[in-house]
């Protein structure tokens, strides 16, 4: 099945072309060293190493030594096997920084069970590296999730139909559901945000609106001292906020208020 599966040189350009004129960055993953010679003869900027390989010496040398950027799936590997991974792409020439690290896990499908998202966050505090996932589950939730916890890449696989021959289709998305898992993914992208807790543009018209200000609870007259119960706090918020609540107490009306009305000083 895999043998009459396989994509010659031809058919490597023909989607090289169709993924140029789509705007897409075309990505092949070698499994061996003859692949590993035919990507870089066409030219890729990006190989993506797969998880099997992560214990193969001489593969690893020898796309180091391309020191073109990596992914390199970690599915099945410990953090000891990572750690050697990375020394030898590292010696071979490829710098850290153009390393991507996935946490992966190689069931097809992955048991939710099994996918312990907070690895990949122990992977990323270990190596300082960026860090993506490979997700096999069934559905979109944990690429999503992966994306909230500070995954850069998302691998998932790809296909026209889940009942096509082949061990991979079941864990695989078709067309559509690629469609909403990259949608969903771009929200979450927009929703992180940039981490500065303040108002957004969005909600700072809802703000009077939503808070309070402190306001009489009973008409007041001129001079009488302000207490706990001839005042209240109601909304709008565009009065005195009730955060003075304790200073305007020590305080006297400087003029007549009505019920309701908002205090000023």
């Amino acid at each position: 099945m895999i043998k009459k599966l396989e994509l010659d040189t031809a058919a490597h350009r023909d989607l090289i072309e169709y993924c140029r004129k789509e705007n897409i960055k075309f990505l092949s993953t070698p499994f061996d060293l003859e692949s590993i010679d035919l990507l870089n003869n066409l030219g890729l900027d990006i190989l993506k190493i797969p998880s099997g390989e992560i214990t193969n010496l001489p593969y690893l040398r020898k796309i180091g030594a391309l020191k073109k950027e990596i992914i390199l799936s970690t599915g099945m590997a410990d953090l000891g096997e990572i750690e050697d991974a990375l020394d030898v792409l590292t010696g071979a020439g490829t710098r850290l920084k153009d390393i991507t690290l996935l946490h992966c896990n190689t069931e097809y499908p992955t048991p939710f069970e099994d996918v312990n998202l907070k690895a990949m966050q122990t992977i990323a505090r270990a190596f300082n590296v960026r860090v993506g996932y490979s997700d096999h589950t069934l559905g979109i939730e944990v690429p999503v999730a992966a994306v909230a916890m500070g995954a850069t890449v998302i691998k998932k696989h790809f296909t026209l139909d889940k009942n096509m021959e082949g061990p991979d289709h079941k864990a695989s998305l078709e067309p559509h559901e690629l469609k909403a898992v990259v949608c969903a993914i771009r929200n979450i992208e927009k929703a992180l945000g940039n981490g500065i807790k303040k108002p957004s543009p969005s909600e700072l018209k809802n703000k009077t609106i939503a808070r309070k200000s402190i306001v009489a609870a009973r008409n007041i007259r001129k001079g009488e001292p302000f207490t706990e119960e001839n005042l209240t706090v109601k909304r709008p918020g565009t009065g005195i906020s009730p955060m003075r609540w304790d200073e305007v107490l020590k305080m006297k009306a400087s003029g007549d208020f009505n019920a309701d009305e908002i205090i000023n000083l």
